[in-house]
């Protein structure tokens, strides 16, 4: 199955429970898994604390073959750029995500 999930969030324990999933599906069923950072959720790679480690788990998800793309808008109103794990991407590459999943889920 193809999944896209849109993160929203930056509460640390919904990403990286988000992320977890996604890894989950990807090890344990085959998916074909991509995320899309959005809004607050582009924030993703600054969210660790000592009771969620949200980058490991993105590493995680990273190296099982998963994709994620971060909203060149969302990253611009915060003043950051991408990452090499969370390239800038745009509305189309989420419309394409959208598009092209079988199902999707937001976080």
């Amino acid at each position: 199955m193809k999944l896209g999930i849109v993160i929203y969030s930056n509460d640390p324990e919904t990403v990286w429970n988000a992320f977890r999933f996604g890894d989950h599906s990807i090890k344990h069923h085959g998916d074909e898994v991509r995320v899309f950072l959005l809004g607050r959720g582009v924030e993703a790679e600054s969210l660790d604390s000592a009771a969620f480690t949200v980058t490991e788990q993105m590493a995680q998800f990273v190296a099982a073959g998963g994709t994620i793309l971060a909203c060149g808008t969302c990253l611009k109103l915060r003043q950051a750029g991408g990452s090499e794990m969370c390239p800038v991407s745009t509305m189309n590459d989420l419309h394409r995500l959208v598009a092209e999943c079988d199902k999707t889920l937001t976080f």
